[in-house]
């Protein structure tokens, strides 16, 4: 099915015309979050057609038992599940005793959807002749507040357009729901008392196994013509549901309005036994601001989160819609407040992969959060990591790992591996590369080494050790090989020496060791606190070494690059552009056995390292690598087109930079993977930053310095972004004539421009 369907726009997304064959496509894209909850765009109405109705609560999840034909030791025991939650948002409508429902409405027109996020609110209108002949003007609005984090707020509207009729509202709580994802069809929620009172109900719920306490609420008010009408409802409730039936008797012309407030409140954030108290409090506080105030409010607090990460194109509104959208979607998903939380690669709009947390965080999102936020926000992400360490260890050790080596989990909650694929579990071990570059890339951005010295180096170490223990001596070759991995090229399963895991492992090793020297010369209580702590010796620190003098890496003397794996070269090698497009995807149109004797590299591997470590290699060597490589890659993952828009502009091919730009910034609202009605690919929206900020802005950081080489695509007029560097915003305008700097502060920044050295004043225009 082609996603064409959502209409060009600077600052919003919009759908026009009703088409049921969009439904579940429409409620991913037009998602809402806040970052401690968030829902997809379903009708607050009933809606009788195909849809995937999801609420969801940030860090609430079931423990789903992992369900696998052969069970293997060290296999986790569940897998977790992001919990569908009790759903607040609906408000059945009848009138004249006849449902509001657009699937079944005999005429639809002028039907309009909007996700504004500018100012953070999604909206629909609609004209519907229902089966009974009557026709009503419909207009709603929702949104999460930003700034009560526990409460959405809904207004519906409904104008009678042709006869007087009775029209029915029935705001409701249902805790009886279920999970799209599911491995056993278990009961994950547990109702456990129902109540109401006041126009306001209350659900209390608690999670099986993990056993959080949530309480669920709404309260209501109507309105005629904009004023207030006092109703007193119809109640309605069992063991897991409560509504209010508000009847009115409208006349024809006349509008029919609900306002209503609802949300959750969570143990994690309250006291369990005061849930319900706590609930009525956040009520009160939305009753007293008001639908208007509160929506007033929604907007100041976008304008402010706009005012720092906005990049604005000129010339291009396609590619301008596409990099909002990814920046609107990443900070409704996370916005840095509890360092508990992280960012899932679905956020809130839906529940394929199932956990938090993988190393999509620390390779792509910690870039985006370090530059458009204080960096406290990606300081909690690492610390994420460092709070789940104890686990990590525990990851390891149930694979026979010893002496505080730590394995991260590919998929986590709490810090348990809760993935359950074998090639992916035990295998695609390079995530914990990915979780120590994040700590390097943090240093080198934000120039803070407490991080390293209060918590980051014992990270470090169990990761150096880890990999120590993982490399295996080669007699053969006489060098330390790697076996039985998963690069991040996941259609190659259980290959030897994988070269970005071998390039990471050694890395890894040599920088827990550089800066174990540089805590010894420069921090020695910190140094002796850690070493006594961890418990390491000069004579692991020798074999640790040995390991990383030693690694060995696959190369090709024919073609003067590294292998991806051992054996690379072995396979038909018949580049993408010679597969017919009838055989692609090959992962909906291939056997897995196919795929992985194929070529077909599903996205960055070799060149993952190259993005990681791209100082420590030359230009001439990532046009080598990427000019054999790229021809093989298909891009069926999210995460695989940024990378390589950045690597295309580094090489100045601006054509193909813009055309992987265009693709990682729209791959869901062009549906480029056909997936989007499962939701939306939140974490590799970062990445789609970082092609702007990194490929086409150039911005690395070069002697401790912010270093920037601007290129435009040629279908762009202008562009520009803003960083934060060391606490100093910096914002960057690029154009095909010159480049512009702005600088906030009170301090003058040196930058390098195209390698030449600038200074720039404060609040003053710097044009080159």
């Amino acid at each position: 099915m082609n996603l064409d369907y959502i209409k060009p726009d600077n600052w919003s997304i919009i759908e026009e015309g009703f088409d049921a064959n969009h439904m579940k496509s429409s409620e991913s894209l037009f998602s809402i979050g806040n970052g401690a909850m968030g829902q997809r765009a379903n009708f607050e109405e009933h809606y009788s057609g195909p849809t995937f109705q999801g609420s969801y609560m940030a860090g609430v999840y079931y423990p789903d038992k992992t369900r696998v034909g052969w069970w293997k030791n060290g296999y986790p025991e569940y897998f977790a599940k992001v919990l569908n939650a009790p759903n607040w948002i609906g408000i059945n409508v009848e009138i004249n005793g006849e449902p509001l429902d657009l699937f079944a409405c005999k005429k639809i027109e002028n039907f309009k959807r909007e996700l504004n996020m500018k100012e953070g609110w999604l909206s629909r209108e609609f004209i519907a002749t229902l089966k009974n002949g009557i026709s009503v003007a419909v207009d709603t609005k929702r949104f999460l507040s930003l700034d009560l984090d526990e409460i959405g707020a809904i207004q519906y509207n409904i104008k009678l357009l042709n006869s007087d009729a009775e029209i029915l509202f029935q705001p409701y709580l249902d805790s009886g729901i279920t999970n799209e994802d599911t491995n056993w069809d278990d009961k994950f929620w547990n109702t456990t008392k129902v109540s109401h009172a006041n126009h306001q109900a209350f659900i209390e719920a608690k999670t099986m196994k993990t056993d959080f306490h949530t309480c669920t609420f709404m309260a209501s008010k109507l309105f005629i013509n904009g004023k207030t009408v006092l109703i007193e409802p119809e109640i309605k409730a069992d063991s897991n549901y409560a509504s209010f039936c508000y009847k009115h008797q409208v006349k024809k012309g006349e509008t029919y309005s609900i306002q209503k407030f609802g949300g959750y409140v969570v143990d994690t954030n309250h006291d369990k036994t005061k849930l319900l108290s706590a609930a009525k409090r956040i009520l009160s506080k939305a009753s007293k601001k008001g639908f208007n105030q509160l929506l007033e409010d929604q907007k100041r607090a976008w304008a402010a989160i706009w005012s720092m990460s906005d990049i604005t194109i000129s010339g291009d509104v396609k590619a301008q819609q596409g990099i909002r959208f990814n920046i609107f979607q990443l900070n409704q998903t996370y916005l840095g407040k509890d360092s508990r939380l992280n960012i899932g690669p679905k956020g809130f709009t839906g529940e394929k992969y199932g956990g938090s947390t993988y190393w999509d965080t620390e390779a792509y999102c910690i870039p985006f959060y370090m530059a458009t936020k204080d960096q406290k926000v990606a300081r909690s992400l690492l610390e994420y990591r460092y709070n789940h360490l104890e686990k990590a260890i525990e990851n390891a050790e149930k694979l026979g790992f010893t002496n505080g080596a730590a394995l991260y989990p590919m998929v986590t909650m709490n810090g348990e591996e809760c993935h359950n694929e074998w090639e992916i579990t035990f295998e695609e071990i390079h995530r914990n590369g990915a979780i120590a570059f994040a700590i390097y890339n943090y240093h080198r951005y934000t120039g803070d080494y407490s991080y390293i010295r209060e918590k980051g180096l014992e990270v470090l170490i169990a990761i150096a050790r880890f990999w120590q223990q993982r490399a295996t001596l080669s007699t053969a070759k006489n060098k330390y090989v790697i076996l039985g991995v998963t690069g991040p090229n996941e259609y190659e399963n259980n290959v030897n020496n994988n070269w970005y895991t071998n390039y990471l492992a050694q890395w890894c090793i040599t920088y827990a060791s550089e800066n174990i020297a540089k805590l010894k010369k420069e921090h020695p209580s910190d140094y002796t606190r850690i070493l006594n702590k961890v418990k390491l010796s000069n004579a692991e620190l020798k074999e640790w070494q040995n390991v990383a003098d030693n690694m060995y890496f696959p190369f090709s003397e024919k073609h003067d690059i590294y292998l991806q794996q051992d054996g690379f070269l072995d396979k038909e090698l018949i580049t993408v552009e010679d597969l017919a497009k009838s055989e692609r995807p090959i992962n909906q149109k291939w056997s897995w056995d196919r795929i992985l004797r194929s070529p077909y590299i599903k996205q960055a591997d070799v060149l993952q390292c190259f993005y990681f470590f791209e100082d420590h290699f030359t230009t001439e060597e990532l046009e080598k690598h990427f000019d054999f490589y790229e021809p093989f890659t298909v891009h069926e993952s999210s995460l695989s087109p940024c990378v390589h828009s950045i690597q295309a502009a580094k090489l100045d091919r601006m054509e193909q930079a813009y055309t992987f730009y265009l693709r990682t910034s729209r791959l869901d609202l062009d549906d480029y993977n056909h997936e989007v009605h499962e939701g939306l690919h939140i974490t590799s929206m970062a990445g789609t930053w970082m092609s702007i900020v990194e490929g086409f802005g150039g911005m690395r950081i070069q002697n401790d310095m912010l270093s920037f080489t601007p290129k435009i695509p040629k279908q762009w007029s202008a562009y520009s972004f803003k960083v934060n560097f060391r606490n100093q915003i910096l914002k960057i305008n690029v154009s095909h004539s010159e480049t512009n700097f702005e600088l906030e502060g009170n301090e003058a920044l040196q930058i390098l421009l195209n390698g030449n050295s600038l200074t720039i004043e404060p609040n003053q225009l710097v044009v080159y």
